[in-house]
């Protein structure tokens, strides 16, 4: 644009200032945005680990009340509960069936916040609030994952 008098000449684009103020504007937008999506990944990860530990609780619960039923075969210190995980995933034979075997879980799987699948067992003949696991069978299963959830609660207490 292009004044008479006092000649005033505009080229198209942006000014300093207007940088400046976009630039401002898209800096606070983001400084917002990043630490909600960081609360969005957390909470997608403690959903999926609510969801692994309610599996591999049900597999333990089905294991257990197939052996209550003697459907499969039960050593007799067990309780009737899974001597470890992998028996869960490779499945254990049905009683008076040739070659048929039954499957409680698909895999084992991967605690979302450690990003390995190393569980914490609890047998039947350890403390309820134990850390250690005795070996003799698994009766819970919880995270190893020393960290806090959102709701302030343990993972490892989950």
């Amino acid at each position: 644009m292009i004044w008479k008098g006092r000649a005033q000449l505009s080229v198209q684009g942006f000014t300093l200032v207007e940088l400046i103020a976009a630039i401002t504007i898209l800096l606070l937008l983001v400084s917002i945005a990043l630490p909600l999506a960081r609360v969005q990944v957390q909470r997608t990860r403690e959903t999926e680990l609510r969801r692994d530990l309610r599996q591999m609780r049900e597999a333990i619960d089905r294991y257990k009340d197939f052996s209550d039923k003697g459907m499969i075969p039960v050593k007799v210190d067990t309780y009737g509960y899974p001597p470890d995980l992998k028996t869960l995933v490779e499945g254990v034979p049905i009683k008076g069936a040739v070659s048929a075997k039954y499957k409680f879980l698909r895999k084992i799987p991967v605690d979302p916040m450690s990003g390995s699948p190393d569980w914490g067992f609890r047998s039947m003949q350890d403390d309820a609030d134990s850390r250690s696991w005795g070996g003799q069978n698994v009766f819970d299963v919880y995270s190893k994952t020393q960290g806090t959830a959102l709701d302030g609660t343990q993972y490892a207490d989950w």
